[in-house]
């Protein structure tokens, strides 16, 4: 059995991200000590709307990506490519990204929405605003981004891609781009059923959706990088949102050879008002002193932030060898065939059953070798963030049992074999998917390291590495006919089952992987089967 014994350490700062993971760790008792209800008639609505904003539809003809799912996946940035990004490529880029992609409509009315990337809880709390300067076919401005109609709301008129660069650790990127998407998180969205743990959700959420936001430019062979070393202030007052109910969490330029931006104009105070989500929203204190924790000041702090950790040495631990068995053989991953990109996102959902029937082993080890690899972040050795631990139970060719992800043999290396499935759903929260799934995904990353390096900001880049590369392996998943969910999971007794390799590390994120099954209990059923109709770009 799982020991349960209650860990942890002290800590004094309620901001510091260290002090901040413990005190929303779960463990056994805290999650049977919890009495939260959801408050179902408060909950929050899952569109952010600007009445007053200047509407600017996007392109409804959006043609969907062809390239296949894992080659995209694989190549997961375009530093040099030559895509145009224009309003039809801006629309193609969101659509994929963060539109809504297919609702699914219940006997007596009920309609949900999915959209192109997960989200926890089907909450939907991150938001897409666009600072264009250069793009063919749509004003120079500051955009929100509703996924509702399909429609970008002027919020701010002008380049204001110099005031944006300034605010950065690598304006030159951003100076050089078309347009710049920014994610936000807006805060109560989550917190209405993830209290406290939701500034982990805020990163995941977004790591998700960066994962087809990424895929989608390589398909379209635009650049694309993502910037978390930005002045929060500033770039939160350019949206004119308030950080202590939204704030920003990663800058992605889209784009190059814009040529240099001109001055911005004035950055005055919006006072655009947005519809509000909820009758009432609660205040939970621990997000805001994380995310204030975490921020920086002015673009003169995100410049030294992302030098002083470039300077800074870190001597990453050898890699542990076990010699208990075979590694497993990376195959040939990159030959599986895949469904193309477009057709993947349209397909893709959210597990919620797994059948327990093996898949090939060639499968895994394609979906996990083109999704963990390095990706297009700011940070200098972001390969270090997190790792990835694996449960294995029915792949064949491979043994069941407990591995971890060999980055440099690209391929799973054994730890311990044997039977897991019941540990796996235990680890999980208790909860069948981790059992039934084929694997499951364990990021766990030496976060104290990452501390000493990063600061308190580099917990919002392990919890962002962790969802995007959560979300790659999503993608691979579904581009071969397979499922995917993200779970939630015990802190501290998932270290502990992949000790000693684990020993000193925390637990991130977890993702599981497998073939679908649907619910065959009457109970589970609906009177009527639901009908589920796909949705071209602004038909919500």
């Amino acid at each position: 059995m799982i020991d349960r014994a209650p860990a942890g350490r002290a800590s004094t700062s309620p901001g510091d991200a260290r002090a901040y993971h413990e005190a929303t760790k779960h463990s056994w008792a805290s999650v049977r000590s919890d009495r939260h209800v959801l408050d179902w008639a408060n909950k929050p609505f899952l569109f952010k709307v600007y009445p007053e904003a200047l509407a600017v539809p996007l392109p409804r003809e959006v043609a969907p990506p062809t390239l296949p799912t894992l080659q995209a996946v694989a190549r997961g940035a375009v530093p040099a490519g030559q895509g145009v990004v224009d309003a039809p490529a801006l629309a193609q880029l969101l659509f994929f990204s963060a539109g809504l992609t297919k609702r699914k409509v219940y006997p007596g009315g009920e309609t949900i929405h999915f959209r192109a990337a997960a989200s926890t809880g089907a909450l939907y709390q991150t938001e897409v605003y666009v600072v264009a300067g250069a793009v063919a076919g749509l004003e120079p401005g500051v955009y929100h981004f509703c996924p509702g109609d399909f429609t970008l709301r002027r919020l701010r008129a002008g380049d204001h891609r110099a005031a944006l660069a300034e605010a950065t650790a690598r304006g030159d990127l951003v100076a050089d781009a078309p347009a710049t998407a920014i994610l936000t998180a807006i805060h109560w969205r989550n917190t209405w059923k993830y209290r406290a743990r939701a500034f982990r959700h805020f990163f995941w959420d977004a790591g998700t959706l960066l994962a087809n936001l990424l895929a989608t430019a390589v398909a379209s062979d635009v650049p694309a990088r993502i910037l978390l070393g930005f002045a929060d202030p500033l770039v939160n007052a350019l949206l004119g949102i308030d950080p202590a109910r939204e704030g920003s969490l990663a800058l992605v330029p889209l784009g190059r050879g814009a040529g240099p931006a001109p001055p911005s104009p004035p950055a005055l105070a919006l006072a655009l008002p947005s519809v509000p989500l909820s009758a009432r929203e609660d205040d939970y204190p621990l997000v805001r002193a994380a995310y204030e924790a975490s921020a920086l000041p002015d673009g003169a702090a995100a410049r030294a932030w992302l030098a002083h950790a470039e300077e800074r040495t870190s001597v990453p631990a050898p890699p542990v060898r076990v010699e208990t068995g075979p590694t497993g053989s990376p195959g040939a991953p990159l030959r599986e065939p895949s469904r193309a990109l477009g057709e993947t996102i349209l397909r893709r959902g959210s597990t919620r059953e797994f059948r327990q029937d093996p898949i090939a082993g060639t499968q895994l080890t394609a979906i996990l070798d083109a999704g963990l690899r390095l990706l297009p972040l700011d940070l200098d050795r972001a390969d270090t963030l997190v790792e990835t631990y694996l449960l294995i139970h029915a792949a064949e060719g491979l043994a069941s049992g407990a591995y971890t992800w060999d980055p440099v043999g690209r391929a799973p290396r054994l730890l311990k074999p044997g039977e897991f499935r019941r540990e796996g759903g235990e680890l999980c929260l208790e909860q069948p998917l981790g059992a039934d799934a084929s694997a499951v995904a364990f990021f766990l990353s030496d976060l104290d390291s990452v501390l000493a390096r990063w600061g308190s900001r580099g917990y919002r880049a392990v919890n962002l590495m962790a969802g995007l590369l959560g979300g790659r392996l999503y993608l691979g998943a579904y581009g071969l006919g397979l499922g995917a969910t993200g779970l939630t999971f015990y802190d501290d007794e998932v270290v502990r089952f992949f000790e000693p390799a684990a020993a000193g590390k925390v637990a991130i994120f977890v993702t599981a992987l497998g073939p679908a099954a649907r619910r065959q209990s009457p109970r589970d059923l609906p009177i009527a089967p639901a009908t589920v109709e796909p949705l071209r770009p602004g038909e919500a």
